[in-house]
């Protein structure tokens, strides 16, 4: 089991656990102020499920975004750690565009006499310190992603040596497994949103709704699997799905501003927009990178992806499996007389 190795590596983790520990505190807070605060018959209102969607979210979100911290740490790719700045960037939008819903969803309620009326004063200083602490760790986890950017940097050379155009390979095939997962996020978090607030649970759209989670993960783990064994026909036939899904969110985006059916996505209008766009921009991301990666297939990319795992191991046991006496890497052959005498043929020991 991984554990991380060096004070940048901990300092990510830190960041991403103090983060997810404050801003969750506060979301948990407003979340139970505003129920308590609750009044009258409101059962049927659909500002009351406004706060709670936003605080599963969070959970849902910061969970996630820990498990990628430590995939990216386990793996030393750095493509992901910026990544997760990005994704840090989004929930940071997503904070300020949730103060101005939950005003919306209060007022309205306030209107319907549902709610005391100071509520939104209790709860206004702590909606305002949400995307403060959010980026203060985005500013944070750039600083660390800087920096384990050079601690990683020997990583992709042990892998993929001198040759720059198998360096660009291997970083677009990077680049297309971190969106993928972060391509997951997104478009959960969007149906969330959109099962609990929009849709009517007597409603077909509804199970249809729940039915494509699992269609989607299935997809997603699929792309992942085609790229690794450079299947050409099962990634073409993942790409027409990227392209089905992009046309759902378009005529989602469309929908929502639509008259007759603006009403029902208020309480949720604009975070909904913000998923939907960026769930948008990254599927149009991951077409390109999936094009691009296909035509990468068969050209030598696909062994140095195979012995990922295994060098990961062998990392690992470098790493944490002795007693830190001394630590060993492979001699990576760069032309010059080994320590046993052959020419790169022997080990490098570093006391």
């Amino acid at each position: 089991m991984y554990k991380p190795n060096s004070p940048w590596t901990w300092a990510l983790v830190s960041v991403s656990l103090v983060q997810a520990a404050i801003v969750l505190g506060f979301e948990a807070y407003a979340f139970a102020r505003f129920q308590t605060s609750l009044q009258g018959d409101y059962g049927g209102s659909q500002p009351t499920h406004t706060i709670p969607t936003f605080l599963a979210l969070y959970i849902f979100g910061f969970v996630y975004q820990l498990i990628l911290v430590y995939d990216a740490l386990r793996l030393k790719n750095t493509i992901q750690v910026i990544g997760l700045c990005l994704y840090n960037v989004g929930l940071l939008v997503y904070a300020a565009v949730q103060m101005d819903q939950i005003q919306e969803a209060v007022t309205e309620l306030r209107q319907k006499n549902q709610i005391k009326p100071n509520v939104w004063e209790n709860e206004r200083p702590y909606l305002i310190a949400i995307p403060c602490v959010i980026a203060l760790g985005t500013l944070a986890m750039c600083i660390i992603a800087w920096k384990l950017y050079d601690e990683f940097a020997w990583t992709i050379y042990k892998h993929i040596s001198a040759d720059l155009r198998m360096k660009r390979r291997y970083l677009t095939f990077q680049i297309y497994i971190a969106l993928l997962k972060f391509d997951f996020f997104f478009f959960l978090g969007f149906t969330i949103q959109f099962i609990v607030v929009v849709v009517k649970h007597n409603n077909s759209e509804f199970y249809l709704t729940i039915a494509a989670i699992p269609v989607t993960i299935i997809i997603l783990i699929m792309a992942g699997y085609f790229t690794r064994k450079e299947n050409t026909p099962g990634m073409l036939a993942i790409i027409l799905l990227y392209f089905a899904g992009l046309a759902y969110f378009l005529f989602k985006l469309v929908r929502m501003y639509q008259p007759s059916r603006r009403l029902d996505y208020n309480p949720v209008l604009r975070p909904l927009t913000t998923f939907a766009v960026i769930t948008v921009i990254l599927i149009i991301l991951t077409i390109v990178n999936a094009c691009m990666c296909t035509a990468n297939f068969g050209r030598g990319l696909k062994p140095h992806i195979a012995g990922r795992k295994l060098e990961s191991e062998e990392e690992k046991f470098a790493y944490g499996g002795g007693n830190g006496v001394e630590m060993m890497r492979p001699n990576y052959n760069y032309g010059f007389a080994g320590p046993q005498g052959g020419s790169g043929g022997g080990r490098m020991t570093i006391d």
